[in-house]
């Protein structure tokens, strides 16, 4: 075994050099290089553990995956966390969970009703559908751009069941609003936190508030796997349940090269099933196999460590961008953090006020002419896009603010590779485009 080390030592010792090489980040040219809204960052660090899973061959969830979970449970103070392929299998699988029939009574239905919001991404809302739910859409608030709470209440009927939001782009919804009203009524509430993995409210983590939450490590999100998510709870039967409809379904929760960590793996009656029949083929769900591979949690274990410093950037990167557009208040609403909240900001959004002399798509296609790149807050009002226009839904009084924001509102990134030279260009185009703006202005 000693050789194999020896060429393993080798190997890891070349990557730093590597990366070095192949990654060494070029100077950035006004007009030249691109200001993108996210990208990955990342060091030798990653590489080396990416290496050596790729080493270990060890495919499917391994000592990384142990590692990386185990890192995320840490930081938001949960109890389980079940990794995933992607952020939105981890809100199907949050989601698929609460309508096992291993809930009885509690267990979602088809027809029930599931409170949301349509200013957002599909990803939140599909699982409902596809389960024959109702999703019921309440408004949002500008400049927060999360759930209007006041306007919750209207949402309520005897077949609301749950609450499935997300925290809009890093920022915190009003979650002592939301968690009391679905205490007060016996309320499931599934905490989308795959924009918002580092947020704070009242001085704790986003995604350890509700039953189950998600985090998404897609390459714009806080930290990355490439593809790659994450279920978090507290709650060991739904921990269990999301571990069930992930692993095809199986009633089975020994790891990955385990065998009868119950102990009773040949001595159960299941279903009409023999007596005796192999736990490990017992399927007690209708699941998926929507598992990550240790070499995708391997680069998460690396990543993770640098959360912290991400989070940190983020939130100067934001400061940065809310100084640029500060100087223009007559045309643009700033972003505001909820109250008693602390975001890691996924993104810098901007409204356009009205009226003024220029549209959403002009200043987008100046600024993406100019190669900094922008984009919509996701789907604008859900409820228009194609996918959607046939669905059972309902609207709980109006969808105001989210037409607004189809229309008016788009964010730039803060992802921690943006740099001094960057933002300076990007605040001469801005500058520019509004001087332009103003002499139009006074000519008509």
């Amino acid at each position: 075994m000693s050789e194999f080390k020896e060429i393993r030592d080798f190997i890891l010792e070349k990557t730093s050099e590597y990366y070095n090489s192949r990654f060494k980040q070029n100077k950035f040219i006004k007009g030249k290089s691109r200001v993108n809204y996210a990208g990955r960052v990342f060091d030798d660090t990653e590489l080396r553990y990416a290496i050596e899973a790729s080493l270990d061959f060890w495919l499917t969830e391994g000592r990384f995956s142990e590692e990386f979970a185990e890192k995320i449970s840490e930081f938001l103070g949960v109890n389980h966390v079940l990794l995933t392929n992607s952020g939105s299998s981890a809100n199907l699988l949050a989601f698929s969970a609460l309508t096992s029939e291993k809930l009885g009574e509690k267990r979602l239905k088809p027809g029930d009703e599931v409170i949301s919001v349509a200013a957002g991404f599909p990803a939140t809302v599909t699982p409902i559908i596809q389960y024959g739910l109702i999703p019921v859409f309440v408004d949002v608030v500008i400049p927060t751009y999360n759930i209007d709470v006041k306007m919750m209440k209207k949402a309520l009927t005897s077949k609301t069941k749950c609450i499935f939001i997300a925290h809009t782009l890093g920022n915190p919804f009003d979650l002592e609003a939301v968690i009391k009203f679905a205490k007060e009524h016996d309320l499931w509430v599934i905490e989308d936190n795959c924009d918002a993995f580092g947020s704070e409210y009242n001085g704790k983590k986003t995604g350890s508030f509700a039953h189950l939450s998600t985090i998404s490590f897609y390459p714009a999100h806080h930290i990355t796997t490439g593809e790659g998510g994450a279920i978090c709870t507290n709650d060991s039967q739904l921990a269990q349940l999301v571990r069930a409809f992930r692993d095809w379904g199986r009633d089975c929760y020994c790891s990955g090269g385990e065998n009868n960590t119950c102990g009773k793996r040949f001595s159960q009656q299941f279903g009409n099933l023999p007596f005796g029949f192999d736990h490990k083929y017992v399927y007690s769900e209708i699941g998926y196999n929507l598992k990550m591979t240790d070499i995708q949690a391997a680069i998460g274990a690396a990543q993770i460590q640098k959360l912290p410093y991400f989070c940190k950037k983020r939130k100067e990167n934001f400061n940065e961008w809310y100084r640029i557009f500060s100087k223009y208040p007559d045309y643009f609403i700033l972003p505001s953090a909820t109250e008693n909240s602390d975001p890691a900001w996924f993104a810098f959004i901007v409204t356009l006020k009205k009226p003024i002399s220029f549209t959403r798509d002009d200043i987008t296609s100046y600024f993406n002419s100019n190669l900094v790149e922008t984009r919509n807050l996701f789907a604008g009002n859900i409820i228009k896009q194609p996918a959607f226009l046939n669905r059972d839904f309902r609207i709980a009084e109006n969808l105001d603010n989210t037409d607004y924001i189809m229309n008016n509102t788009f964010f730039l990134g803060t992802y921690p590779g943006l740099t001094k030279d960057m933002f300076d260009y990007s605040e001469e185009l801005l500058d520019k485009f509004i001087y332009d703006q103003a002499n139009v202005s006074k000519e008509v």
